[in-house]
């Protein structure tokens, strides 16, 4: 796994707080799965998997982000240049390494990165006619359940999904406990919802009996907008309690941040933002608490 050097970090990083450590001492919990999924284009997939690893990781967990998208903007909005992606979500998916491998650090710490490549686009293809063919990622997240001493113990693993429901959306779902639905405060984001919760329920009656709804983000919301507050009341009429409390607003600082390689966290922690995803970090681990209850 390659690392960034300290010198760096301390150029590139905010000062986040330290490890949360396990105080019982008990066996290693296996990562939590969760796939950043919408088979719509531009309702902030990869912008939410990037900044909600960089929260949660402010918070003190060990994050893993799977870039699931050919485009690969998740590897280019964490900073991952190309010619440092040895071995991508692709060589991993055909079987050709193992996940560990393919895992590099980014400049947010506990925040790791298995990135993509435009050889994903070919998978489909190449593994299509493969008994196997929609639980690759499930069988390489596998070992993550069981360390060795030396190897990162993550507590939350994100998968960043293409927009369709293709193989390499399906292989996400077949391997995550649960959905995280960003929806775009926009005229159409119920019927888009509406396709993705069929999708869901198939892969729950033939690949995954356990996946649920994690919840649903509602992003881009802009307050000056009388539609992204009737799309904002419908969609929380229609869902309940599924839609997260916290709205990740239309803000420039974080449609900025990705060309520079950074988590909006990261370049400007102050921002509406940087404090929206921090909320939605903080709400998370307190459903992932309930459903532990539950």
């Amino acid at each position: 796994m390659s690392e960034v050097s300290s010198s760096d970090q301390d150029s590139r990083v905010v000062p986040f707080a330290p490890p949360k450590r396990d105080m019982h001492g008990g066996p290693a919990r296996p990562p939590r799965v969760l796939a950043v999924a919408n088979q719509k284009g531009g309702v902030g997939k990869t912008t939410t998997a990037i900044n909600l690893g960089t929260a949660l990781a402010a918070i003190g967990e060990d994050v893993l982000i799977i870039d699931l998208d050919p485009q690969g903007n998740a590897s280019t909005g964490l900073g991952i240049d190309r010619r440092s992606r040895r071995f991508s979500t692709y060589d991993v998916l055909a079987g050709e390494t193992p996940l560990r491998d393919a895992v590099v650090a980014t400049a947010v710490p506990r925040l790791h990165l298995a990135p993509s490549t435009l050889d994903l686009a070919g998978l489909e293809l190449e593994i299509g006619q493969a008994r196997d063919r929609a639980f690759r990622l499930r069988t390489a997240l596998a070992p993550l359940a069981a360390p060795a001493p030396d190897q990162t113990k993550f507590s939350y693993v994100l998968v960043d999904c293409p927009p369709s429901l293709n193989l390499l959306t399906v292989n996400a779902m077949a391997a995550a406990h649960a959905i995280l639905v960003p929806l775009q405060c926009e005229f159409f984001a119920l019927e888009g919802l509406s396709q993705l919760l069929k999708t869901v329920d198939s892969v729950r009656e033939q690949l995954n009996p356990d996946l649920t709804i994690h919840g649903i983000v509602l992003t881009m919301y802009d307050s000056r907008n009388n539609l992204s507050g009737q799309v904002v009341a419908d969609v929380r009429e229609f869902m309940g309690s599924k839609v997260y409390d916290t709205i990740i607003p239309r803000n420039v600082r974080v449609s900025e941040a990705p060309s520079y390689g950074k988590p909006v966290l990261v370049y400007d922690l102050k921002c509406s933002g940087s404090e929206a995803y921090l909320r939605l970090a903080t709400e998370i681990i307190q459903r992932e608490k309930e459903l532990c209850v539950g």
